[in-house]
């Protein structure tokens, strides 16, 4: 093969990625069709849920894959605009609430009903939602989301009750692109994501990041994301 016809497998890729998550979401519709089935056992439902749940998981993998792979092109489009934040919360737990209604898990919302940001809408779901999905995977039985303003920061948070990050994890601000492909551990992919749509958000001289911390008193995680 010559060089004219060397494959771009990285684009090959991005293709693949972007027909796969479009079957997967109808896939992920067809789960919650099933699931409204007036005649399913209890644990009927407790399997289309976590079916639904490792569905959702991939998807949101996909269209992280797909996020990485267009900034890596300058090609990642970013459309700020003012939105309120607890209907962007509250919209990443109607997501799940199919796995909610089978597993003991509690989810509080706290945040002021008429608090907005500036912010990507649908990266910024993805993000949040993919950090959501992963506190379901990890939590004891409570996570809650919470945003408030600090300091010219809208902060958003995802809090497990959980065992906690791993303590390399705590440095994500700090690790390098190499280190994050080397990663084993949780939310590898999710966390290289979440810093880079974070750092597409800019405002004068403040620029959106991410922070990782362990709870001392009762374990848990908190994943803070700061948006300008």
């Amino acid at each position: 093969m010559n060089t004219s016809e060397k494959l771009d497998f990285s684009t090959i890729l991005a293709t693949s990625a972007h027909d796969m998550k479009n079957s997967l979401f109808m896939l992920l519709q067809s789960i919650e069709n099933f699931d409204r089935a007036s005649n399913l056992t209890a644990e009927q439902h407790e399997e289309f849920a976590d079916l639904h749940y490792q569905t959702s998981r991939i998807n949101g993998t996909l269209m992280q894959l797909l996020a990485l792979y267009r900034e890596n092109q300058n090609e990642l489009p970013i459309h700020i605009d003012e939105y309120p934040v607890y209907d962007m919360l509250q919209e990443v737990v109607d997501k799940n609430q199919l796995y909610l209604n089978c597993h003991e898990v509690e989810v509080y919302i706290e945040v002021d009903e008429h608090l907005v940001g500036y912010f990507d809408q649908d990266l910024i779901s993805y993000l949040i939602g993919d950090i959501f999905v992963n506190a379901l995977r990890h939590t004891k039985n409570k996570i809650i989301l919470r945003a408030f303003f600090s300091d010219g920061y809208l902060n958003i948070q995802v809090e497990d009750d959980g065992e906690g990050y791993p303590k390399h994890m705590l440095y994500v601000s700090e690790m390098t692109q190499a280190e994050f492909n080397a990663n084993k551990g949780r939310s590898g992919l999710g966390l290289l994501f979440a810093k880079k749509i974070a750092a597409e958000h800019k405002n004068k001289k403040l620029q959106g990041h991410i922070f990782l911390e362990n709870k001392d008193n009762c374990g848990g995680s908190i994943f803070t994301l700061r948006l300008p």
